[in-house]
Order: structure tokens, then C-alpha cells, then sequence
């Protein structure tokens, strides 16, 4: 199927080279995400009264079991796929990363990492709640330009003409663009709200997210199309709970 005129951009595995160095897109989008969302973060942490330096080297440090575990909550999901191809497990080019499970391995390993920059635990997450809206717009530009988290074909009015991972050009919902669009709606509000407690931001961005995927999960192409219910889906609701519960009763510490 041709690619419509103006939209060559898309599908893209890799955007453009440099001599040999092919550059893919995602990866890109998905750097530039971190290294924008760390100075956003910083900015925030300064004007709160935390340590700038000291929160850079610490969202830095996290940045690591952060992509490991969010690249880890992709794989698990499609296991017999990477079972029969293991060495697709870490291959950077094609997009595939579960923004879950890189929150889930962060908010773990942040508790002694914060520890030893000797940063309190809430006020740092306030912080880089910020990091992780921006970067998240960011990268789910990465996820436009190359298919992944494609949304489903709809002959509806919210139908724009988009690739897959595969390929497969259809009328789709814009979905990595939806998600884009409420990171910027809960950025705004991150970003002028006031919070009544330490941490409390922080909740509230998780929790609101977790109600937009709610949503925006039904408009993906399914993966695994004979699952009812996804993964992604399920722990929205459990973040939803636990984000609101931790609104009302308040966090230690």
C-alpha cells in the first residue's frame, strides 16, 4: 500500500543516517524525551527547594532501571515472540516500551538511590513527575514516526491515515498522539496546581493517567487480540485505586 504524500516520515524505522550511524526514531524521540524531561524536572526541583544537582544524578541513575523495566513490561506481555527471538529482546530500533513497568522498577529502586543523594522520597517524585509528563510527550512522538502503539482501524471521524510496527497502512485513532495530547493536559495542571502534601502531586499525575489510559487503551491495536482484558489495562484500574486512596489517607514521610 503506498504511503500517502506528506506522511513519509511515518513508519520510519530509522529517520536519517549519519555516514553508517543509521539513527532510529524512537530511540531518538525516546533520548530526547529523557535528556528534555530531566532539565524540566531540575527546573522544578530548584524552585521547590531541592538540590538541583543532586536531583539530576538521581533521575539520571533511575533512568536505568526506569528503561529496563519499562522495556522488560513490553516483553513479558508478547514472552512466546521473544522466547523464539531472544536476541529482539534488547534490539533498540523497534520501538516497545511499557511506560509501567519502567514507574514500577523506578519508584523501587528510588528508595535507596534517593537514600544515598539523601533526597526525601515524595518531593523527589513531585519533581520528576514532571520529568515523566514531558517525556512522555516526547517519546510518544517516537511511537508516531515509528508505528508502535498504533491505534486500531476506525472508519470514524477521529480516523487519521497511519502505519503500524508493521507497516499496515489504516484509517487508525492517533493514539500515541491521544496520549501525548493528556500528558500535556496533566503537565499544565502539574505545573500550576497546588498540592497539599508532599507526594501529592505526584499521586495525582499517576492516578489521572491511569484514568486517561483507561480510555485510550480500548482505541490500540491489540497485540494480542484474543486477550479480553490487557495487562496495561488492569493495572490502570489497581493505579487508579491505589493513586486515589493515597490522595485521601495521605503518604508517610
Amino acid at each position: 500500500m503506498s504511503v500517502p504524500a506528506g506522511s513519509r516520515w511515518l513508519g520510519r524505522r530509522y529517520l536519517f543516517a549519519v555516514g553508517r550511524l543509521k539513527v532510529p526514531s524512537y530511540a531518538l524521540m525516546l533520548y530526547l524525551g529523557c535528556v528534555a524531561g530531566i532539565f524540566a524536572g531540575a527546573a522544578v526541583a530548584r524552585a521547590e527547594g531541592l538540590p538541583e544537582q543532586r536531583f539530576v544524578f538521581a533521575a539520571i541513575v533511575l533512568l536505568v532501571p526506569a528503561l529496563v523495566g519499562a522495556r522488560l513490561w513490553y516483553v513479558l506481555q508478547d514472552i512466546e515472540r521473544y522466547r523464539a527471538e531472544p536476541r529482539r529482546v534488547w534490539r533498540r530500533t523497534e520501538g516497545g516500551m511499557g511506560l509501567y513497568g519502567g514507574l514500577v522498577l523506578g519508584v523501587v529502586v528510588s528508595v535507596p538511590v534517593l537514600a544515598l543523594a539523601n533526597l526525601p522520597l515524595w518531593a523527589f517524585w513531585d519533581a520528576a513527575s514532571i520529568t515523566m509528563l514531558v517525556g512522555s510527550v516526547i517519546t510518544r512522538i517516537g511511537c508516531l514516526m515509528n508505528g508502535c502503539c498504533a491505534g486500531r482501524a476506525t472508519n470514524g471521524p477521529l480516523g487519521v491515515w497511519l502505519p503500524n510496527h508493521r507497516g499496515e497502512w489504516q484509517r487508525r485513532f492517533p493514539t500515541p498522539l491521544l496520549e501525548a495530547g493528556w500528558a500535556i493536559v496533566l503537565l499544565v495542571w502539574a505545573l500550576t496546581a497546588d498540592t497539599p502534601f508532599s507526594g501529592a502531586r505526584f499521586a495525582a499525575v499517576v492516578g489521572a493517567y491511569a484514568a486517561g489510559r483507561l480510555v485510550l487503551e480500548l482505541t490500540r491495536e491489540s497485540a494480542r487480540p484474543e486477550r479480553t482484558v490487557s495487562v496495561d489495562l488492569a493495572f490502570s484500574v489497581a493505579l487508579l485505586i491505589g493513586a486515589g486512596a493515597l490522595l485521601i489517607l495521605g503518604l508517610p514521610g
